[in-house]
């Protein structure tokens, strides 16, 4: 991934055989060697702190499989001093439940925390006009009134809720907004405090219109005040039918809910470990009237979602000495395993990849100790295939730049397997949810961007699967090189009918969109389309950005068929029409740079991609 301008690297191969070759023979070799006044430094801070490390490392297996962490210290091995780490352990999703319970006379007596879910009043369309018109109109706020089931609470707590709503209208500005809350209202009966929430639903749609946006605004919403109420054991939430109703909301919902309440304790001890919504056991939806059908299994849908989302993150968030290419490898095996059959695991070690042709690829992974793993999971539907699609991941484990080494950011590279997690976690989903009429292929070509003495250096050329050589001018623009062989792997050997592929490939893409928003590049105005209808359904914000096909002469090199860079200008651009090359002209393909939203500098992983993934993939058997 490129992002920065890069130094040279001249010291990099002595001070990797300083690392391989250990402690003890990196100091004999100092005497001989001129060593920067940095790495004497370096020298003696580890021959204080590696007898230790090494005492500690001799008492325990280098295979042992990483646990999750407890309440209680744990110490667990990352690698060994000869072996890099085989696995890799997952978070698990909250243990509270979520379940659909009939409404009774006394439904909220059991509670410790009920949520009521509201509608904002329908802004009037003539006032609305008058707005935009110019003219003058009195600045008032929509009055957010009462009904049903809400009201009746409403009234048995002598008309509390709605106190509480026009105290705190700032809360429920512009009416009820999805996800807006009121402060928590405390009534005290039977010397026990009850606790309500009023939680905005936003206004119902025009008939025949979905909810778009309200389940995972009000799935963080709950998420979240469970987690900042204490000692709530059982919450309840009561909802209009019509917003049940909505399956895909409500799945939405249930994934928001769970993903919300993610955490990563893997790395955690002792009091470190956190714990959201700590004594939360469940939490109940309740409808006015019947209780839609379908919603038991909406919410169920939306829990085998938020795995893959959960397993997103947990990709993204694992550091290089855990997370590697066999450790990943291991983790999408298992993915398979606990698929039930619904998915296949394929590794594609070394020696295959060779057979292949993929030069470019093992070009990127030849400077680094752990092998290229080239994995290909496949979902098999029952019944009859209609489409057979490929969903391709950049998967770098640790970016340094190579040899044009990055001189800024580097402690962040580890979420340069961005594309690869979300591909993984819309494995797991899809592997879970099982949509008919669509086989699917998920392809991550894993390695590291190491340096080394074997290390790809700039002006070397490489020969990708499909016999196009390509000049590389410059090594921290790898990922591409990978992708270059997963895409013809997709396209020739697999034969999908379409292919999207997500990569955190650029820094330029950032600049043009900033942190948010994920950049997508195709020249097939049907798949645009797709992508865009499937965003809107996933709350994942994407934006179509031009192939300006004028700058494939940026790309022309003097003595291969391409060279891997173009310019410093319209480098996301470039990027894009570089990885076209690898593709069928005629075939639906699309590129999605998501090196912007992945990561958030004060949460860590997002999680983004996967939802997108599944969606897109369901889709495409319909």
């Amino acid at each position: 991934m490129k992002f920065s301008s890069s130094i040279s690297a001249a010291t990099a191969p002595t001070s990797r055989r300083l690392a391989k070759g250990g402690l003890a023979m990196a100091l004999a070799t100092t005497s001989q060697l001129v060593v920067p006044a940095y790495v004497s430094r370096h020298l003696a801070v580890t021959a204080f702190s590696s007898s230790f490390q090494v005492q500690q490392a001799r008492a325990i297996s280098s295979t042992t499989q990483l646990g999750m962490s407890s309440k209680m210290d744990q110490s667990f091995v990352t690698w060994s001093f000869d072996e890099p780490c085989k696995t890799m352990s997952w978070s698990p999703l909250s243990s509270a439940s979520l379940m659909v319970e009939s409404k009774s006379d006394e439904w909220d007596e059991d509670a410790d925390l009920v949520f009521v879910g509201v509608f904002s009043p329908k802004k009037d369309k003539n006032k609305e006009q008058e707005e935009d018109d110019g003219d003058e109109t009195e600045d008032e706020e929509p009055t957010v009134t009462l009904s049903g089931g809400a009201k009746d609470l409403d009234d048995k707590l002598g008309g509390a809720l709605s106190n509480i709503m026009s105290e705190n209208a700032k809360a429920f500005k512009n009416g009820a907004k999805a996800g807006s809350t009121t402060p928590t209202l405390r009534v005290f009966a039977d010397g026990k405090a009850k606790r309500y929430i009023v939680v905005g639903l936003g206004s119902p749609p025009d008939e025949g219109k979905a909810f778009e946006g309200v389940g995972s605004a009000v799935g963080k919403a709950l998420a979240s005040k469970c987690d900042a109420e204490k000692k709530v054991a059982t919450a309840k939430f009561l909802l209009p039918s019509s917003v049940a109703a909505d399956e895909a909301c409500m799945k939405d919902l249930s994934a928001t809910f769970y993903s919300t309440l993610y955490v990563d304790n893997r790395f955690r001890t002792g009091k470190k470990v956190k714990t959201p919504a700590e004594d939360l056991k469940s939490l109940s939806l309740i409808t006015d009237g019947d209780s839609p059908s379908g919603l038991e299994t909406a919410l169920e849908a939306g829990s085998k979602l938020a795995t893959g989302v959960c397993m997103t993150k947990d990709i993204v968030n694992a550091p290089h000495n855990v997370l590697n290419s066999v450790s990943l490898a291991d983790t999408a095996k298992r993915l398979a395993e606990e698929s039930g059959g619904s998915l296949k695991c394929t590794i594609l070690g070394k020696k295959e990849c060779e057979e292949r042709g993929m030069g470019a690829y093992l070009g990127v992974a030849r400077a680094s100790e752990t092998e290229p793993q080239f994995i290909h999971i496949t979902y098999t539907p029952q019944g009859d295939v209609k489409k057979k699609v490929g969903v391709i991941g950049k998967g770098l484990l640790f970016d340094t730049g190579g040899y044009n080494i990055k001189t800024s950011m580097m402690e962040l590279m580890k979420f340069d397997c961005g594309g690869a997690a979300a591909v993984l976690g819309a494995a797991r989903a899809v592997g879970a949810l099982k949509p008919p009429g669509v086989e699917c292929h998920f392809v991550v070509a894993a390695c590291e961007n190491m340096i080394s003495d074997k290390g790809v250096v700039p002006s070397d050329i490489l020969t990708a699967s499909n016999g196009k050589t390509i000049e590389v001018l410059n090594t921290d623009a790898e990922g591409r090189l990978t992708l270059a062989d997963a895409l013809v792997y997709c396209d020739k050997e697999l034969d999908c009918e379409s292919i999207i592929e997500l990569s955190t490939l650029t820094g330029a893409c950032m600049v043009a969109l900033g942190k948010s928003v994920c950049g997508v590049w195709t020249d097939n105005d049907d798949l645009a389309e797709e992508l865009k209808d499937v965003c809107k359904v996933t709350e994942e914000k994407a934006w179509r950005m031009p192939l300006e096909k004028s700058y494939n002469e940026l790309l022309e090199s003097k003595i291969a068929d391409i060279k891997n860079i173009g310019t410093r200008y319209g480098g996301s651009i470039t990027a894009a029409l570089f990885l076209q090359n690898f593709v069928s002209k005629k075939k639906p393909f699309a590129h999605l740079d998501i090196a912007g939203p992945v990561w958030d500098d004060k949460t860590g992983a997002t999680g983004y991609g996967a939802k997108l993934v599944t969606e897109w993939v369901r889709r495409q058997g319909e």
